[in-house]
């Protein structure tokens, strides 16, 4: 995952309703949820629905499937583990977030809590942002 990739990403989800379809499609798994239970869910016109499905298609970051006549969308999982890789990866200090692989494969972050008055690695000054 490179800056622009995430930008593009980033814009996708920065509608409400895109958020909120989104939010949807990853509490449904890889199975997905179709087009127009999406639409009836977030009580969103089926038209607007497909709408933003496709701007969030774009940015990659839902895929869909025909099954009949519907058309089932899902979240891109690994773009997601990519995303928050990326941006864990970015964060401030290791002493605030960290990511790691258990013996299964398995990525683990790690946060911390609060912030100590430790200045950050970052050119923000301390963890909270203030210099």
């Amino acid at each position: 995952m490179d800056t622009q990739e995430s930008i593009i990403i980033f814009d996708a989800l920065s509608q409400e309703t895109r958020l909120r379809a989104f939010r949807l499609l990853v509490s449904a798994g890889k199975d997905g949820l179709p087009a127009g239970a999406l639409s009836e869910k977030l009580r969103v016109p089926h038209n607007t629905m497909s709408f933003h499905l496709n701007h969030l298609s774009n940015a990659n970051i839902v895929s869909s499937r025909r099954e009949g006549r519907s058309i089932i969308y899902s979240a891109n999982f690994p773009l997601v583990r990519d995303l928050i890789r990326f941006m864990v990866r970015d964060c401030c200090s290791v002493e605030f977030a960290s990511i790691r692989e258990d013996e299964k494969g398995v990525s683990i972050i790690e946060l911390t809590s609060s912030c100590s008055d430790k200045p950050c690695e970052s050119k923000k000054g301390k963890c909270d942002g203030t210099s």
